[in-house]
């Protein structure tokens, strides 16, 4: 299966790097195909243009864009790994969301009124870490919110099937070690099962 993850944190150092190398490792030792779209190393551009814009509607989309929607036509499944800021996606994968999963590309609608899911039969995971702990994000509606902008906003209104969305609170505050490898073996079980 060819598994396409898109990725991003600055840090290299960070829990989400090591997310990364644990679903990479396990997807490879499975003998699957994976590219990974690492944002920040690539110096993506977030910011949807004018002359972007004005690009994909004549359906010539600019180099950039093309390149990276071309990884998605390609993949079978679509990760993401990012770190939630501000109850949100970090800048630089919701610039990727806005210029890549364009119209046209990722979806339309059609004359019956309704919505066209071009990226359909595609799965997913998306995978999301936080510093606020786990019980004040349930507590407040955060973890159905961030369940329904990414999952159902993002890749089910593009016709990517979720099969799992984890969200890792208290990361770098209440986390212990120990804490930390569990939630590395749920990465590990599930990427190691598909």
């Amino acid at each position: 299966m060819n598994h396409l993850i898109v990725y991003a944190h600055p840090h290299e150092g960070s829990f989400n790097n090591a997310i990364l190398d644990t679903a990479v490792q396990a997807l490879q030792a499975g003998g699957h195909e994976v590219h990974v779209r690492d944002l920040n190393k690539l110096g993506f551009n977030p910011v949807l243009s004018p002359a972007d814009t004005a690009a994909l509607r004549e359906g010539s989309p600019p180099e950039d864009i093309k390149a990276e929607q071309q990884y998605l036509a390609n993949a079978d499944f679509v990760t993401f790994i990012y770190p939630i800021w501000w109850s949100g996606l970090p800048a630089i994968i919701k610039g990727y969301v806005d210029r890549i999963f364009s119209y046209g590309f990722a979806y339309q609608y059609n004359n019956e009124g309704g919505i066209d899911k071009l990226l359909a039969g595609k799965q997913g995971i998306i995978i999301n870490t936080y510093g606020t702990p786990s019980d004040i994000y349930e507590a407040i509606g955060m973890t159905n919110a961030l369940k329904q902008t990414s999952g159902s906003g993002i890749f089910e209104f593009c016709g990517i099937e979720v099969v799992e969305q984890f969200l890792f609170g208290g990361v770098t505050t209440v986390a212990t070690d120990d804490t930390r490898r569990e939630m590395l073996a749920q990465v590990e079980r599930k990427f190691s099962s598909l």
